[in-house]
């Protein structure tokens, strides 16, 4: 059986997935076998694995650090919000049911079966298993039913090391407060700390380090300094995408929609030198000089309809294709461009109907059938090959559907208009790509290179174990694990 340990945060969002991506890349070049682990997950942007289920993006990214396929065991329970106050609860990679905040509490106990059988496989097929928390065990009012932190590493007996981020101050607090509110017996199970994301001379906490091993007792593994090239892996949250500021290229505008997911689509074009990528946040009107419009997936395509308008980019995007512009709608984008998205059973929140952009001839059909698979399809327009993949629900069919944007094992799939300009179609990870992203660019006049989006973060990987093994005491960290 492989040995474990987990790595768990004095906060949501102080670089755990990152650490684990690093010490899994770390780990897999001392010539061991490891696999990714998060009981829990909770993200709107997912991807599909090679067993026919969905994960977490962040699980997928560490498998491609241990050099695997992502597969449903390194992320068992996957909460995909629809609402404020509601998800969609995924389990070993299928939807079972969408709960309220408060009944998840009460279903939470019945999900630590499920975690710990897809653990112990894990475990039994590997040498090492990097398993990452969520939030921060010093959320002790969630302590009870907990299969994310505290609650899974008593479990599964996992030691932890407790990582704070310093970059948002206050992380001596953070680290020894997190000791004096949890539960003697969890905090029995932390090896150590580790702080994360320091900008500018570590030695300058030399004095604050050493404070917190003396009133924790817990040991000190190393202060890790801002890493530069964490924009050119995968985001996990929207608010992560980095997009470089250039004064020219291609302008793409891609609409921050309150419930995006499945934007792996944007990180390669972030990342395109030629490429000028723009998240348009709530409030904020479309830039003049836009050159094509992305309206990207999301967990609620009704409900995204009514924010868009809210945001008047409705009229903003009927204006911008009056002047000729592109637009391009991805998954619930595609749902959003056609003549209405019709509920009855209300799959997707409250049954109802509700009027799209009008600029494809289509309508759509939700149904409780959900299309999750990989695909490899040829794009109509300009005969590219490429591979992407499915993850929806809802039919959409009308005459725009008789101008496809892509084949698919000999299907139409998607919709143009008839002027070409404004497209639609259900597949994901297009632009990861490379020959489509090429070609698809070409089409708005820029050319590049023959750079690979896989490689970079191949690359980036390897800068990020150096960096860790520059910062960290590795070798001392996986001597924690057992």
């Amino acid at each position: 059986m492989a040995k474990a340990l987990m790595f768990q945060g004095t906060g949501s969002n102080v670089g755990k997935s990152m650490l684990v991506s690093g010490m899994c890349r770390a780990a897999k070049r001392r010539g061991l076998s490891v696999a990714p682990f998060k009981p829990q997950n909770m993200s709107n942007n997912a991807a599909v694995t090679t067993n026919g289920g969905e994960i977490g993006r962040a699980q997928a990214l560490q498998a491609m650090a241990c050099g695997l396929e992502p597969h449903t065991d390194m992320n068992p329970v996957l909460l995909k919000p629809e609402t404020d106050v509601g998800s969609q609860v995924v389990v070993q990679g299928k939807r079972v049911t969408t709960v309220q905040a408060r009944e998840y509490a009460a279903l939470k106990p019945q999900l630590m079966e499920h975690v710990l059988d897809s653990f112990g496989r894990l475990k039994q097929e590997h040498d090492l298993v990097l398993v990452e928390g969520a939030g921060s065990p010093a959320e002790v009012n969630l302590r009870r039913g907990d299969i994310a932190n505290m609650g899974f590493a008593r479990a599964a007996d996992c030691p932890v090391i407790l990582a704070g981020d310093i970059d948002r101050g206050g992380v001596i607090a953070q680290v020894v407060g997190t000791q004096s509110v949890i539960d003697p017996e969890d905090a029995a199970l932390i090896q150590g700390f580790l702080i994360n994301r320091f900008r500018g001379d570590p030695r300058l906490f030399d004095d604050g380090y050493a404070l917190i091993e003396k009133h924790t007792g817990w040991r000190g593994f190393g202060v890790v300094p801002w890493f530069s090239d964490a924009w050119k892996l995968p985001a996990e949250d929207a608010l992560d995408i980095a997009t470089p500021r250039r004064p020219d290229g291609l302008h793409i505008v891609c609409l921050k929609l309150s419930r995006i997911a499945n934007f792996d689509d944007l990180d390669p074009l972030a990342q395109e030198p030629g490429v000028r990528l723009t998240m348009l946040h709530a409030g904020q009107p479309l830039p003049a000089d836009t050159d094509v419009v992305i309206i990207p997936g999301s967990k609620s395509t009704r409900g995204d309809l009514q924010f868009l308008r809210d945001q008047g980019w409705d009229e903003d995007i009927r204006a911008h294709a009056r002047r000729g512009g592109a637009v391009l709608g991805i998954c619930g984008g595609f749902q959003m461009l056609g003549r209405v998205v019709d509920d009855p059973e209300g799959i997707e929140g409250p049954a109802g109907a509700t009027d799209g952009i009008g600029l494809l001839d289509v309508q759509t059909m939700m149904t409780d059938d959900k299309r999750l698979t990989t695909i490899e399809a040829v794009h109509v327009p300009t005969g590219q090959a490429f591979k992407g993949y499915e993850i929806h629900i809802g039919r959409s069919e009308g005459p725009d559907r008789a101008r496809p944007f892509a084949q698919v094992a000999g299907q139409n799939e998607g919709a143009i208009s008839a002027d070409g300009r404004i497209a639609g179609s259900y597949l994901h990870g297009m632009f990861r790509d490379d020959g489509f992203r090429r070609a698809w660019l070409a089409r708005f006049g820029l050319n590049h290179g023959n750079a690979s989006y896989a490689d970079t973060v191949e690359v980036t990987l390897d800068a990020l174990a150096d960096h860790l093994e520059t910062h960290l005491d590795i070798d001392a960290l996986l001597a924690c694990a057992r």
